[in-house]
């Protein structure tokens, strides 16, 4: 098992790495102003259900395969550009306002917007190599299982995560709740949503591997 020590360095490392605003914290904090509190924490949460899966790919030695094999990186990379670009599209095509419907989405919505946020995840190749390049460096494998120290330190990620996105997406639904009064600014929120799909998407396929 993992010594307090080095749970507490990891942790400190974690911190770190949440609090600075990267890709993740906002399209998390986009959707919680366009769809709402409960949109940003399902987005959340499949974002972190992602992470899961990325640490047992590292856990397997499967994250290695993107650094044994570009093209395998690339095939991901552009898959993953193509699904953003997809939610871009479907985000500023809808008709509805996104504001309306987060008054009256079932779970069904929030069960979409949970798988959008995992597939986002997974088909980010950089967060697979962003878990291999950190997680092994706080394994000691005399301690016992790798792949549950892996785990762990997956949980201790998505706990601290959970924080800091989480006051991120309180901050964000207040600003939705202000954007409630017409449907010029609902319409405006959903656009703010398409266009960071749409930048996410452009980033991701303009993305190396370094």
């Amino acid at each position: 098992m993992l010594g307090l020590s080095t749970l507490a360095l990891f942790s400190g490392a974690c911190l770190a790495l949440t609090m600075t605003p990267g890709p993740d914290m906002l399209l998390i904090a986009s959707r919680s102003v366009s769809q709402g509190r409960a949109a940003g924490f399902a987005s959340l949460a499949g974002i972190q259900a992602g992470t899961y899966c990325h640490a047992m790919a590292a856990a397997f030695g499967l994250s290695e395969l993107f650094l044994a094999v570009p093209a395998a990186y690339d095939a991901v990379r552009f898959a993953g550009a193509a699904y953003l670009l997809y939610l871009a599209w479907k985000t500023f095509r809808a008709n509805a306002t996104i504001a309306s419907a987060a008054t009256t989405s079932a779970r069904k919505s929030l069960g979409r917007i949970f798988r959008q946020g995992l597939l986002t995840n997974l088909l980010n190749p950089k967060m697979a190599l962003f878990v291999l390049a950190l997680f092994p460096q706080f394994v000691r494998p005399q301690d016992g299982s790798v792949a549950l120290q892996i785990l762990m330190l997956a949980t201790v990620l998505n706990a601290i995560g959970f924080v800091v996105n989480g006051v991120v997406i309180v901050g964000a639904s207040r600003v939705m709740r202000r954007l409630m009064g017409g449907r010029r600014q609902s319409r405006l929120a959903q656009y703010l949503l398409g266009t960071v799909f749409a930048g996410l998407a452009i980033r991701l396929a303009m993305a190396s591997r370094r």
